[in-house]
C-alpha cells in the first residue's frame, strides 16, 4: 500500500499557481490531478482544518472560527489546540478505525493537541513568571526533544509575530524528514504557514507574496529530494491551500461602535479599559475578515439596527447561517461580515492611552480577536503597532471565481474543476483503497 502525505500550504490559490508556476509545487502535481476547492465558512484556519479532516460543517464539528466565546465563563478563548474540542471525527480516527495497524503523522496540524494519531508535534509554550520555554507537545512521548537533538529548538518567535519567516515552515518540513525516517506514517499531514505572512503585511498581489512562494517551494524541492533518495515511489503528496486572502485597505473597529452606542460596557482598572463580559449588551469576537456578534436577549433587533446603520458589511442572521452551515451553539447571534476590501479589528477604546498593555504585546490569547499587526514591530516605542493601515490581505470570506484555493495530488484522483471542501476527507479515504 502507497503512503500519502498531505501538505497543508496555506494561502495559494489556484490562479496563484497558475500565474506563479513554482517549479517544485509544478513537479509534485505534473502526473496528477491540479484544481481549487470552495472553503467552508467562516475562511479561518482552524474552521476550514476542521471542515478538511472530518468532512463535515462548522455546524457540526463547532470550530466556529479560530476562537470562542464560552457563555458560562464569559471568556473568549482564541487558538486553543485540544482535538477534543472538534465534535466530529477526522480522517485519522476514521481510517484507524478501518485499518488498526494504519499509521498517522499530525505536524503543527490546529486542534491536534492529544489526537488520537501515532505522531504528534504542535507548539505549546510554557510561559513563566520571567520567560516563555518554546516547547512542543509531541507524540510518542519525547518525539519533540528526541528530534530536536538535531534540529534544535523551535523558534516560536519564527511561527508568528514580528519575526516570523521561512524559518518555521523549514523546521516543520525538517521535522517531516524526521517523522518519516523514524515513523514511516501511512498519512502524513504536514501544515507549512509561511505564506500567510506576506499575504497580510504585503498582500496576496505583491512581489513579496511571490517570493515568498518560490522560497516555500524551494524547501519543497529539498524535501523531494529527500523523498527520492530514502523513499522512492513510496510516497504520494496532496497538495492543498485550505483559503485564500482577499486585498485590504480599510479596518472596521466594530466593538467601539457598539461601546459608543451603549451596548459594549468596559471597567477602568488602573488607567486602562477592559470589556466588561457581564455588562456588556452586546460584543464582538472578530476574526479577520469576520466577526460573531454575542447579544443578550431583548437587544437583538436594537443590534442588527445598528450594525445596518453603520453599513459595516453584510449581517447573517439565524436563517442565513443555517444557509452557511456555521448555525452551531457558540456561534454568535449574529455574524458580521466584511466587504472584501474590509478587515476587523477588536479595538474597544477611543483613546489609545486606555488601551490594555497587552494590546501592545504578541498576546494570541488575552485578545478577543485575532490581531495581524502582531506581525509589525513599533522599533520607536518597542511595542506592537496598532496602525491598522499596515495590513494589506486577510481573509475569512468565501472567495468566488478565480479566487479558490488550490487543491492537487501527484496521482490522478479525479477531482472536479471545484471540490467542496467536505469532499476531500473522502478523497483521502479513498487513496487507501
Amino acid at each position: 500500500m502507497k503512503k500519502l502525505i498531505v501538505l497543508d500550504i496555506v494561502g495559494l490559490s489556484k490562479k496563484q499557481y497558475d500565474q506563479i508556476k513554482p517549479q517544485n509545487i509544478s513537479k509534485i502535481l505534473e502526473h496528477g490531478s491540479v484544481s481549487s476547492f470552495r472553503p467552508s465558512f467562516p475562511a479561518v484556519t482552524c474552521s476550514v482544518q476542521a471542515s478538511i479532516f472530518s468532512g463535515t460543517y462548522p455546524s457540526e464539528h463547532g470550530i466556529i472560527s479560530n476562537g470562542y466565546y464560552d457563555q458560562i465563563l464569559k471568556h473568549v478563548f482564541f487558538w486553543e489546540q485540544s482535538s477534543n474540542l472538534v465534535n466530529s471525527p477526522r480522517i485519522w480516527n476514521t481510517l484507524k478505525e478501518n485499518m488498526p495497524n494504519f499509521k498517522t503523522g499530525l505536524l503543527f496540524l490546529q486542534n491536534s493537541l492529544y489526537a488520537n494519531s501515532d505522531v504528534v508535534i504542535t507548539p505549546k509554550p510554557i510561559h513563566l513568571d520571567d520567560k516563555m520555554i518554546m516547547w512542543c507537545y509531541s507524540k510518542p512521548e519525547n518525539f519533540y526533544e528526541k528530534i530536536s537533538e538535531s534540529l534544535g529548538n523551535f523558534d516560536l518567535k519564527s511561527y508568528w509575530g514580528p519575526f516570523a519567516s521561512i524559518k518555521s515552515s523549514n523546521w516543520i518540513i525538517n521535522s517531516a524528514k524526521k517523522t518519516i525516517e523514524m515513523h514511516k506514517p501511512d498519512l502524513l499531514i504536514t501544515y507549512l504557514p509561511h505564506l500567510d505572512y506576506a499575504s497580510q503585511k504585503f498582500g496576496p498581489e505583491s512581489d513579496e507574496f511571490k517570493e515568498s512562494v518560490i522560497e516555500l517551494d524551494e524547501l519543497l524541492g529539498d524535501f523531494l529530494l529527500f523523498l527520492d533518495q530514502e523513499f522512492k515511489n513510496e510516497y504520494e503528496i496532496m497538495i492543498l491551500s485550505e483559503y485564500t486572502f482577499n486585498s485590504v485597505n480599510n479596518s472596521i473597529s466594530p466593538n467601539l461602535i457598539l461601546r459608543q452606542h451603549g451596548l459594549l460596557a468596559t471597567r477602568r482598572i488602573e488607567g486602562k479599559d477592559y470589556i466588561d463580559y457581564e455588562l456588556s449588551k452586546a460584543f464582538a469576537m472578530v476574526d479577520h475578515q469576520i466577526a460573531h456578534i454575542y447579544i443578550n436577549p431583548g437587544y437583538e433587533d436594537e443590534v442588527y439596527r445598528i450594525l445596518k446603520t453603520e453599513n459595516l458589511g453584510t449581517i447573517l442572521d439565524s436563517k442565513l447561517q443555517k444557509e452557511l452551515k456555521i448555525n452551531h451553539a457558540k456561534s454568535g447571534n449574529l455574524i458580521l461580515c466584511a466587504d472584501t476590501n474590509s478587515w476587523f479589528n477588536y479595538y474597544w477604546w477611543d483613546d489609545v492611552k486606555y488601551a490594555p498593555d497587552f494590546t501592545f504585546g504578541v498576546d494570541i490569547h488575552r485578545k478577543p480577536g485575532f490581531d495581524p499587526l502582531e506581525l509589525f514591530f513599533d522599533f520607536k516605542t518597542k511595542q506592537i503597532s496598532h496602525d491598522t493601515s499596515l495590513i494589506k490581505g486577510s481573509h475569512g470570506l468565501i472567495s468566488n471565481g478565480d479566487n479558490l484555493p488550490l487543491i492537487g495530488t501527484s496521482f490522478d484522483s479525479n477531482i472536479g474543476e471545484i471540490v467542496s471542501v467536505i469532499e476531500i476527507k473522502n478523497l483521502i479515504k479513498n487513496f487507501f483503497k
